[in-house]
Order: C-alpha cells, then sequence, then structure tokens
C-alpha cells in the first residue's frame, strides 16, 4: 500500500511467509559395539536425510532414556536409534521426548556401497514416501506411518535440502514384515520433443527390512501398546533349529535300530529244520 505524505500515515507491509514451518530434525546413531554393516547402514540413512543430525555412539545401552536427553541437547524432535545385539540389530523410531516409540529387528541389510546398483539420487534432496495399503487398514500400521513419515520425510524449506524430489522411499507390509526400498525418479529422455516424459524407477539402495518387535507409548519407555506375541530372538531361532536337528537325528538312530531288531528276528535257525542236511544225504536213482 502506497503512502499519504499529505496524512501523514505510514507504510504497511505484510510479514514475509516463512516456507520453513514444519520444523522436523531427527537424530541418527547407534551404540557402542555396533558392526560394520550397520554402521555402513546409519552413514546411508543420514545422508539420505538432509535433516539428520549425528551424534556420538551410546556407550551405556541399558538405559536408553538417556537417548531423549541426548535429543534434547541436539535439539531433535525424531531418533532413530540402532541398538546392536550380540545376535542381532534392533532400531527404534521414536518421537522425542513423549513419545510413542517402536522397536525393530533389523535383518537382510544391504548398504549402498554393497549392491553398486545404477541408481543414484542427489545428496540433500527430499524424498517422496509411499506406503502400500496395508498401512491404511491395520490400526498399529497407521499409528507407524505417521511415525516414520515424521523421522524419515524431509520438511520443504530446510536449509540442507534441495527444492526438488528425485527418489522415493517406499514402504511394503510383506510377511509380517516391512520392507524398505530407495529408488531413483528417471525420466526418460529418449524422446526429447515431448514435454512430459514418463518416469521410472531405478533402485539405488540401501534396502533391509523391518520386523515390528514392540509399540511403547514413551519415548524408549513406557507402556506396551502392541506386541508381538510369535516374535523369537535371532538367538532363540537358532537354538529351535539345533533342537530340530537334534530330534530327527534321534529319530533316525532309533528308526536305524529297529530295523537291525527287526532284521536279526527274521534269521532263520538252521538246527531246527530236516531239510538243511537234505542235499547231503545219497539218494538211489531208479533205472
Amino acid at each position: 500500500m502506497a503512502s499519504n505524505k499529505s496524512g501523514g500515515d505510514e507504510e504497511v507491509r505484510p510479514k514475509p511467509k516463512t516456507r520453513y514451518k514444519n520444523k522436523q530434525r531427527t537424530l541418527v546413531f547407534g551404540g557402542r559395539r555396533i558392526g560394520d554393516r550397520s554402521r555402513h547402514l546409519m552413514k546411508d540413512l543420514q545422508d539420505l536425510m538432509p535433516h539428520s543430525k549425528k551424534e556420538a555412539k551410546l556407550d551405556n545401552k541399558r538405559n536408553l532414556k538417556e537417548v531423549n536427553e541426548i535429543a534434547d541437547l541436539k535439539n531433535c524432535n525424531n531418533c532413530i536409534f540402532l541398538e546392536p545385539r550380540k545376535d542381532a540389530l534392533y532400531m527404534w523410531i521414536s518421537r522425542i521426548p513423549c513419545g510413542p516409540s517402536m522397536r525393530f529387528l533389523v535383518t537382510n541389510v544391504h548398504t549402498m556401497a554393497e549392491l553398486k546398483l545404477t541408481g543414484n539420487c542427489i545428496k540433500g534432496a527430499r524424498p517422496m514416501l509411499v506406503f502400500d495399503e496395508s498401512f491404511d487398514e491395520i490400526p498399529r500400521l497407521k499409528m507407524l506411518k505417521e511415525l516414520m513419515a515424521q523421522a524419515l520425510g524431509s520438511p520443504r524449506g530446510h536449509p540442507r535440502t534441495k527444492p526438488f524430489i528425485d527418489h522415493v522411499f517406499s514402504f511394503f507390509y510383506v510377511d509380517g514384515r516391512i520392507w524398505f526400498r530407495n529408488y531413483q525418479i528417471v525420466y526418460d529422455a529418449q524422446d526429447n520433443t515431448k514435454i512430459k516424459s514418463k518416469p521410472t524407477l531405478v533402485e539405488c539402495g540401501p534396502r533391509f527390512v523391518l520386523q515390528p518387535v514392540r509399540f511403547l507409548s514413551g519415548s524408549f519407555g513406557g507402556r506396551t501398546i502392541w506386541k508381538d506375541e510369535t516374535f523369537q530372538t535371532p538367538k532363540e531361532g537358532v537354538k529351535v533349529g539345533q533342537k530340530r536337528k537334534a530330534d530327527r537325528y534321534i529319530k533316525r538312530k532309533r528308526a536305524k535300530r529297529a530295523r537291525a531288531a527287526f532284521l536279526s528276528s527274521m534269521d532263520v535257525p538252521g538246527d531246527q529244520y530236516e531239510l538243511n542236511n537234505v542235499f547231503e544225504k545219497d539218494f538211489k536213482v531208479d533205472e
């Protein structure tokens, strides 16, 4: 609005609208004694998420509530924590500081350096999050969808993000597990005459599988909202497999002894029959 010099009115200018409104910051780090492949996975997640922050490894893995204090010092409202165990790797996705949080068993991990795929997304570009229809039908997956969208989705207008989207984070719920894939969006450049070309997806990694274990109401603690009653740790699975092999071995040995006992019972003693010496006698042939 133009100023009126005669009336003495001052010029009123509207305040500029900032684009960076969804201020989501995610802390991505792991515990002490994390494996090589798990460390590379953590590095890939940090590179793919421009709104992520790094932190040194956590020493005290028994008290995970310390993660809330670390995230608060880093000014983060989301956290992805990789918890190493002797037999497996677990991933925590939590909303800081009040929750909720969910714990997963991470399996089938393949990093970007390991896969050597042809896809190559630009560092700092915003990802597009795609969930299958199961995340809109199962109640616990609805909350998990919102939790992952806040933790993994890069906010628009973040200082470290690029102003475009060139890759897709896809989540598929199959066989009680969540399969994560990262695809690059590639446009067909063969026909230069078309303004809009058909996009194609090229996988660029990493890839891993998340098995939900427990859903908690708080951040790294609280009341259990949902728990997988049929879940077995990898160590327990190895013990069950060893017990099955032992049972099969015992059954095979018992069957072998029963077969030997049956064959020994079928032997005919030679002393009890007169036919044993029938060919040793002399026979007279009538002429």
